[in-house]
C-alpha cells in the first residue's frame, strides 16, 4: 500500500503542486503560444504528455544501463536531447498521417516540443530525484497532464479575455502575463494539499 501512496502522491504533487509551467516555470513557449484555441491547447498537451512518457521510457533505461556504468553521466544532456528530438519528429510524422488537422494547427509549435524545457527537465529531474522506472513514469505522467491542464485552463481563460473590454494599456502581451500569473497564484495555493492527501 506504501507503493501505492508514494505513486499517488507523486501524480498528484506533478498535476498540481509541482505544475512545470506554473509553479517551474519550463514550457512557457508553448503555454503562451498555443492556449489561444481551445483545440490546439489541448492537442499541444496531450503531444507533450506523449513525449513525456515515451522520453521517460527511452531516457531511464539509457541512464541507468549505458550512462552511468560506462561514467559517461556528463553526456546526459545530449543524449537526451538527442532522443526527445526523435521523438517529436516520429510524433509529427504519425500526427501529419492521422491527425493533419491537429497537425496544421499546432504549426511551428510541434517541432518546438523538442526545445521545449519541460520534456528535457522532466527526463532530468526523474534521474535527479532518483525515482524508480515506474516512479517515473508516473511522474512524467503527472507533469504531462500538469501540463495539459495548463494549457486547458489558460485556453479558456485567453478565450474570456478575447471576449471582455481590456484597457488599452493591458492589451495584448500584458494582460495574457497577468492571467497566466493569477493561474500560477491558484495552483500555488494547493501546496498542502498532497502532503494531506494521505494524513
Amino acid at each position: 500500500m506504501d507503493g501505492f501512496k508514494g505513486l499517488v502522491i507523486i501524480l498528484m504533487s506533478s498535476v498540481l503542486v509541482n505544475n512545470y509551467v506554473l509553479s517551474r516555470f519550463l514550457g512557457i513557449c508553448p503555454f503562451l503560444g498555443v492556449s489561444k484555441k481551445l483545440d490546439q491547447a489541448a492537442g499541444m498537451g496531450v503531444s507533450v504528455t506523449v513525449v513525456m512518457l515515451i522520453a521517460t521510457l527511452v531516457t531511464w533505461p539509457i541512464q541507468h544501463l549505458v550512462l552511468e556504468p560506462f561514467g559517461l553521466g556528463y553526456l546526459q544532456t545530449i543524449v537526451f536531447i538527442l532522443v526527445i528530438a526523435s521523438l517529436v519528429q516520429m510524433l509529427e510524422i504519425i500526427l501529419k498521417k492521422f491527425s493533419p488537422a491537429l497537425h496544421q494547427g499546432l504549426g511551428v509549435y510541434l517541432p518546438l516540443i523538442t526545445t521545449n524545457c519541460a520534456v528535457l527537465g522532466v527526463s532530468i529531474n526523474n534521474i535527479t530525484d532518483k525515482f524508480s522506472f515506474v516512479e517515473s513514469l508516473v511522474s512524467s505522467l503527472g507533469c504531462g497532464l500538469g501540463f495539459l491542464l495548463a494549457m486547458v485552463l489558460f485556453s479558456g481563460l485567453r478565450s474570456r479575455i478575447n471576449e471582455d473590454e481590456v484597457p488599452s494599456s493591458f492589451r495584448g502581451v500584458a494582460i495574457t502575463l497577468i492571467a497566466a500569473s493569477f493561474i500560477s497564484l491558484a495552483f500555488m495555493g494547493l501546496a498542502g494539499i498532497v502532503d494531506n492527501l494521505f494524513a
